[in-house]
């Protein structure tokens, strides 16, 4: 039979193998802690550049939708100053192609002569102004084109980054 001794001895020796196996999953488990912290630490910094490389890169998007803006507003003042200018040109020209029609007129020495002039400056002040309205037409086609250009290479490249995935 066992004697008190021995007991004593086993139980110490199932504490003491008890203790170590506690301590050795005390261990394992600090490992297995440290190595999910270490792996969920390092999702969160893959997570956090990803962020900050999408939000760069909405900035840098952003900051070219607004230049393309500045572009077609800029386009487009100077082509209104433009237009604004051959229209002036166009009204002063009528005017003095007016005044002069009208110093010939009055210097007409019948009424026949009168008459001609009236139909030919008529003829002529006609043709003048559907010229003059075509050439006027074509510059306002130009600044339309001109200024939405940027603005269309814009969308263009929101469109194809559109298509891309968001991972790329």
């Amino acid at each position: 039979m066992a004697t008190q001794a021995d007991m004593k001895k086993a139980m110490t020796t199932a504490a003491q193998t008890g203790a170590d196996q506690a301590k050795k999953m005390m261990e394992d488990g600090a490992t297995q802690a440290r190595a999910t912290m270490e792996k969920s630490m390092e999702a969160a910094h893959k997570a956090t550049a990803d962020m900050m490389k999408v939000a760069e890169d909405a900035v840098e998007f952003s900051r070219g939708n607004l230049e393309a803006m500045t572009k077609a507003s800029q386009a487009y003042v100077t082509g209104v100053q433009d237009l604004s200018r051959q229209t002036m040109a166009m009204f002063q020209t009528m005017s003095e192609q007016a005044m002069e029609g009208m110093k010939t007129l009055s210097s007409a020495k019948s009424l026949k002569e009168a008459a001609d002039f009236q139909a030919s400056f008529a003829k002529a002040s006609l043709e003048r102004a559907m010229n003059d309205g075509v050439k006027l037409q074509e510059t306002a086609l130009k600044v339309a084109e001109t200024s939405i250009e940027p603005i269309a290479a814009r969308m263009t490249a929101a469109m194809e980054k559109m298509g891309k995935p968001l991972a790329a």
